[in-house]
């Protein structure tokens, strides 16, 4: 999608960006979501808050009979099961966030991918294994301009994982897909930096010690961190995904523990950033 350069001349006096995602480590727990939407609050310029869904979908789920389904850790998501996640992630979870974030002085507005056309997928295809009602983003999911007109208007965009498909269907997906793919579209609006808050410090040397924090990791650091097996498994998509985010224009990444977000403004640490240079 174009960017409209008429519209940029007379907007961008904040040029700077955060995109923030978090998980269901903070929304399971009410006063980790106080602390760390405060913390939020306190950020200054535009910021755009992505989340998930955390057990409630699961809970409620199982009060309504209905089985949950995953595979390799990801959830099948069947019309029973979207019709769940909506309400959960679109509905309690999300005005939930909104409400709060009004409480702190932002001024919030929760959506979902089908709010003003703001993120359009693809259902995911059958391949092995039928995800259902999942939906993939590609490079033309993203709306920039539409989501600029909010961030200038003074909004704090909210976005719960549920997208749509342009053809009246809604779908369940990845946040942190989400979150990659607004902070590498936004990126040519915005100095942008995308922050995944998690339940660790940030990217440990030593997976035992929280104290043992990388501080920075660079792509040349990060090909020698995994030579050594000191990142492996699981972090893996993690960073390859942001490197390939920064690649696309995001200034930095950085992944840390969410009840240490307001370090950020002030001197102190604040989880480990990844970027083209330390």
């Amino acid at each position: 999608m174009g960017i409209d350069k008429k519209y940029l001349k007379t907007t961008n006096k904040v040029n700077k960006l955060y995109i923030i995602k978090i998980g269901g480590n903070v929304i399971d727990n009410s006063e980790n979501l106080h602390n760390f939407l405060q913390d939020f609050s306190s950020l200054d310029g535009h910021k755009i808050l992505v989340h998930g869904g955390g057990k409630v979908a699961t809970q409620l789920s199982a009060t309504l009979g209905i089985e949950a389904k995953l595979v390799d850790g990801r959830r099948i998501t069947d019309i029973e099961t979207l019709r769940v996640v909506t309400m959960v992630y679109g509905g309690l979870i999300n005005k939930n966030i909104v409400a709060q974030l009004q409480r702190f002085g932002t001024n919030a507005i929760g959506l979902t991918g089908a709010d003003g056309n703001f993120i359009r997928t693809k259902k995911r295809p059958v391949k092995t294994i039928d995800y259902g009602f999942v939906g993939d983003i590609d490079e033309n999911s993203i709306n920039p301009e539409n989501i600029q007109r909010l961030l200038e208007a003074g909004f704090t965009p909210a976005f719960c994982a549920i997208t749509h498909d342009g053809e009246g269907q809604l779908l369940n997906t990845n946040a942190d897909t989400i979150a990659s793919a607004l902070a590498v579209s936004l990126s040519k609006l915005y100095e942008t930096t995308l922050i995944y808050c998690f339940e660790k410090k940030g990217v440990l040397h030593d997976i035992n010690d929280e104290e043992s924090v990388i501080r920075d990791i660079d792509p040349k650091r990060y090909e020698e961190l995994k030579k050594q097996e000191i990142i492996h498994s699981g972090m893996l998509p993690k960073l390859d995904n942001a490197f390939t985010a920064i690649a696309c224009g995001v200034k930095s990444v950085i992944i840390g523990r969410s009840d240490d977000l307001g370090n950020i403004k002030g001197q102190q640490p604040f989880g480990t950033r990844l970027s083209n240079n330390i």
